[in-house]
């Protein structure tokens, strides 16, 4: 009986020192790889829709502006997000982009032969309604983005970039002529183009928050709106919203 007792024991001893061999001579379970985002359904916001309420900085209290002043832009962008980090992502394409100043019984010499771009206060004498100053540009923004959720593109979305552009067309659209008591003389429209009080280049700087395809935006121009000397240094800023897809 003492045999077997010992013998048992021995047994025993035998297979927890070779369990423990065992395990220290295991290799490690292999780590779980981290699973890749699916982004094959991912929006890149591709189409950016922008309307925002535009003003001057800078605008010499002489200059009368009134009424809704806005800009209308519309950009084709392309997207790269980071292979590190799928929610952050660099963008940038071509688009147009469009400021629509409105004036006040003011006018706008933007046909003058002259050294300066002239605001005249017109409303004590026969003058247009109101006088639209349109300028428009060949732009292209570059955005560093950050998606909260880049594989369905909704949640929160952040956007921070700069936007160059080249000047395409200026232009003046005045509308009902009337006398200093504001009765219509004449309701007709007058239209006139010139580039050659502006700057043709622009640098801009714009930030962006929404959540999903809508988000508001800021941006402010860099460079004066006038080539230096020939008008006041102002420079435009807009508020608004946007609408991204695709």
């Amino acid at each position: 009986m003492k045999k077997i007792l010992l013998f048992a024991v021995a047994a025993f001893s035998f297979a927890t020192i070779s369990a423990q061999q065992t395990d220290s001579t295991a290799k490690p379970a292999p780590k779980k790889k981290k699973e890749k985002p699916n982004l094959s359904n991912r929006s890149n916001d591709h189409l950016v829709f922008q309307l925002g309420y535009t003003g001057w900085a800078g605008k010499p209290d002489t200059i009368s502006t009134g009424g809704f002043s806005k800009s209308v832009n519309l950009y084709l962008m392309y997207d790269f997000p980071f292979k590190n980090n799928p929610k952050l992502s660099m963008a940038f394409g071509p688009g147009l982009a469009s400021d629509h100043i409105i004036f006040t019984k003011t006018y706008v010499g933007i046909k003058d032969q002259t050294s300066t771009i002239h605001f005249t206060d017109q409303s004590d004498t026969n003058h247009f309604k109101k006088t639209k100053l349109a300028t428009s540009f060949l732009e292209v923004p570059v955005e560093f983005r950050f998606s909260k959720d880049p594989e369905n593109g909704k949640g929160l979305k952040f956007a921070l970039g700069v936007k160059v552009g080249t000047l395409l067309n200026a232009h003046t659209r005045s509308s009902d002529f009337e006398n200093k008591s504001g009765s219509t003389i004449n309701n007709y429209v007058m239209k006139e183009s010139s580039k050659r009080f502006f700057n043709k280049q622009r640098l801009s700087g714009q930030v962006r928050v929404g959540y999903g395809h809508v988000s508001l935006y800021g941006s402010y121009q860099f460079t004066p709106v006038f080539r230096d000397g020939t008008g006041p240094v102002v420079r435009p800023w807009s508020i608004g919203i946007t609408l991204s897809g695709l």
